[in-house]
């Protein structure tokens, strides 16, 4: 859990995987071993390297956090990129939200006949 919450906040940071090692003054490999839980336990000043360099406190990256586990922070990242790779702008979601909207109406009305 460790690994993901970092990961998370890494890249909602906008930070590589390099960028935030040189940063914590830690390998690249090392943290790279944390973030796929390779190695569950890093030191408390390990730690406390990476807690600074994404500016949260230490508790923030051993919480467990069950409502990220339903659709990792990685994911809304990688889906919010996907939208602005695609053209869409920020003024468009609306429109998005509206077909959506109408897709659980339609759902549920097939559900129930």
């Amino acid at each position: 859990m460790i690994g993901k919450n970092i990961q998370g906040l890494r890249k909602k940071k906008g930070l590589t995987l390099s960028e935030l090692a040189i940063r914590a003054t830690i390998s690249k490999s090392y943290l790279s071993n944390i973030e796929r839980n390779i190695n569950t336990n890093p030191s408390v000043q390990i730690m406390e390297k990476i807690a600074a360099v994404l500016d949260v406190d230490l508790r923030t990256l051993i919480e467990s956090n069950s409502e990220n586990q339903a659709f990792p922070e990685g994911e809304w990242l990688d889906f919010v990129n996907d939208l602005k790779e695609s053209g869409v702008e920020k003024e468009q979601l609306q429109e998005f939200k509206t077909v959506i909207e109408f897709a659980k109406w339609q759902k549920n009305n097939l559900e129930g006949k």
